[in-house]
């Protein structure tokens, strides 16, 4: 059972350009609340951000481009070839996307999370979810979509995809595998397939309502004097 009361947990995982993504936001689209633990990492690092300054202690301004901004090309040469300064980064990073994490679960309103992120099982994430979906895709397709969409050459990309563990560790720790190789279509009825399974599950649990406030409402014509207060509640 996930640690948020009122909330059924996906934890979404799986290899780089296995689809997650394409997952999660099917998802969405079936009334989940989705988080992008990925994009998390990347603003926990932006400049100005918790994680800045402790990227640079470690890694050096060499990883800066020319808005002083933290290059992900740059720093994921550095890590992907190196497990140690890999491991390094993840110490700054992992923690301040908990802590995102949990903010975004508490605020949620939808009671069915998805949370997508590729070290999902390296964590104690993964503890805090009620199931693990896991995406799969063969290598040739991982690199083809790599290149294609990133940008990356071949050889960029293949040490990207054996930078990470075995697609079959993931899989065999999971409780709903995608598998991405085919069509949209495809991996749509996938999900939505699983998502029947779990349907029964959400519909029993309790919502969790917000305690109401007790007292009077009186509503009355803005006039021109108020004109700051009102601009200032739609700013709001």
């Amino acid at each position: 059972m996930s640690k948020w009361p009122g909330k059924y947990v996906i934890g979404l995982t799986g290899n780089i350009a296995t689809g997650k993504s394409v997952v999660r936001r099917m998802l969405e689209h079936l009334g989940a609340y989705g988080i992008d633990a990925d994009a998390l990492a990347h603003r926990a690092t932006a400049r100005g951000a918790p994680g800045y300054k402790a990227v640079l202690d470690t890694f050096g301004k060499f990883v800066l481009d020319s808005n002083e901004e933290i290059a992900r090309t740059k720093l994921g040469r550095m890590v992907f070839a190196d497990p140690e300064a890999l491991q390094s980064l993840e110490k700054i990073v992992h923690p301040l996307v908990e802590q995102a994490i949990d903010m975004l679960i508490q605020r949620a309103t939808q009671r069915v999370i998805v949370i997508e992120a590729i070290k999902l099982l390296e964590g104690p994430l993964a503890g805090m979810c009620d199931t693990i979906w896991v995406t799969h895709a063969p290598e040739d397709a991982q690199r083809d979509r790599l290149v294609a969409k990133r940008g990356m050459s071949p050889a960029d990309a293949l040490q990207r995809i054996r930078s990470q563990g075995a697609q079959e560790i993931k899989t065999a720790a999971a409780n709903v595998v995608i598998q991405n190789t085919g069509s949209f279509e495809d991996t749509w009825k996938q999900v939505t397939a699983a998502w029947k399974v779990i349907s029964p599950i959400t519909d029993t649990m309790p919502v969790m309502m917000k305690k109401a406030v007790v007292g009077e409402l009186s509503v009355q014509r803005g006039r021109p004097r108020d004109s700051a207060s009102i601009a200032a509640l739609i700013t709001s």
